[in-house]
């Protein structure tokens, strides 16, 4: 069937040159769609400066241009993170490629802060659509293993977002600095869309009865039975704590990485930015496993963001390196198991959605605490505010590593 007849929710018969691809392509494609446009989505990390320098705008600019695109994703997650449940996953992967290169298009030619933001607003939108789709996408391949699916879920997201800033440092070296890494990214979404508009496209799980199809995309809060209300909460609390680190390592950190290391080099910062980020992505290929590892992963994520602040105070690039070294990995062991937790405890049919509300708070952590750190930052300079923001991570890390070992207790 077409793409717009699923987006229209019309059954249809397959398409004359339709692909029906293995179980394996299918894999790699719905993981590709997310890490590609996580990638584009934090192009802009290591080129901030650059664009303060052109377009002129402050810290607060940079936090407002964030904040935005954590904004719009966070709204598209409740408006369309259950789309895919019911016009299908690859409607909704085809949606949100389209989404975001009218965004990547839009950011990397904009002459203007309000320009910038509407480019983050609709990168916000295309990750939005796709993290849903691709999630559940991956948990309906491999029925059998959905620990092994959550782990390629996290593994392309977390890997996207920290290889975007390393490819955003490594392009920007070509000519058109600022609008190159976007240029080339937007030819990466073309490409991706052909394989996906070709590919013959499997029944939505939850369809819409004829005429109900406005009804079943309004947004719609997850319902989740008592026993996985703790488990979502813990879930979604771990990845607001966490993803407030991250959204600190995508805007502010690498103006304070270029202080500590007294280096201007885009690449190296955008490399220093995606460091933390990277090492939770490669966490998802170890088999850690332990009762108390959920606890010791959230006390290790504290116990570094505290050594980063420090690494500041002390001049110290080694500490900086090995503390977000230590913080990627204390994450992304603690943040796996409690996904995880949670994609196991809800069906098929509503996983998309539930998991979408999952990123709905996780992802109020990369934008409430980002902005008021930066509004922290003009009042009271980089190094204080950097301090001050990791103490109430570390209290918040510690509580909830007393929280998951209490859940875990009642469980068992």
């Amino acid at each position: 069937m077409t793409v717009l007849q699923e987006l229209a929710m019309r059954p249809a018969p397959a398409a004359r040159w339709s692909w029906n691809a293995s179980v394996g392509t299918r894999l790699f494609l719905a993981g590709t769609v997310i890490f590609t446009l996580l990638v584009g989505a934090n192009l802009a990390t290591p080129l901030y400066p650059l664009l303060q320098a052109r377009i002129g705008f402050d810290s607060v600019g940079v936090t407002v241009a964030f904040t935005a695109y954590v904004v719009a994703l966070i709204g598209g997650l409740v408006l369309f993170g259950h789309w895919s449940d019911h016009i299908g996953r690859r409607a909704a992967l085809v949606l949100a490629v389209v989404v975001g290169l009218a965004g990547g298009l839009v950011f990397g030619s904009a002459g203007s802060l309000p320009l910038l933001v509407a480019g983050r607003a609709l990168q916000g939108l295309a990750v939005a659509i796709g993290t849903g789709a691709s999630a559940a996408a991956l948990r309906d391949l491999m029925p059998s293993r959905p620990d092994w699916a959550s782990r390629f879920t996290l593994l392309s997201s977390s890997g996207g977002v920290a290889a975007g800033p390393v490819v955003g440092g490594l392009l920007s070296l070509l000519p058109g600095h600022t609008q190159a890494p976007f240029l080339v990214h937007s030819v990466i979404l073309l490409v991706l869309l052909v394989p996906l508009l070709l590919l013959n496209a499997r029944p939505a799980l939850s369809p819409a009865p004829a005429g109900q199809g406005r009804n079943y995309l309004r947004p719609r809060l997850p319902a989740l039975g008592r026993s996985a209300r703790g488990t979502f909460w813990l879930a979604a609390t771990t990845g607001f704590v966490s993803f407030a680190v991250f959204g600190f390592c995508l805007s502010l950190a690498p103006g304070y990485f270029a202080h500590i290391m007294h280096a201007d080099s885009r690449p190296l910062i955008g490399l220093l930015a995606a460091l933390t980020l990277g090492c939770s992505a490669l966490s998802q290929l170890l088999s850690l496993r332990g009762r108390f590892l959920v606890p010791t992963g959230l006390l290790l994520l504290g116990a570094s963001v505290v050594l980063i602040a420090a690494a500041g105070t002390l001049h110290s690039p080694v500490l900086l390196v090995l503390a977000s070294i230590s913080a990627g990995f204390g994450q992304g062991a603690a943040f796996r198991v409690v996904f995880n937790d949670v994609a196991a405890a809800v069906e098929p049919a509503r996983h998309a959605q539930v998991i979408s509300a999952v990123y709905i708070v996780t992802y109020l952590g990369s934008a409430v605490p980002v902005l008021g750190l930066g509004v922290a930052v003009k009042l009271w300079g980089l190094q204080a505010s950097v301090s001050g923001f990791a103490v109430p991570i570390a209290l918040a890390c510690a509580a909830l590593a007393v929280a998951a070992q209490c859940l875990a207790g009642r469980i068992r």
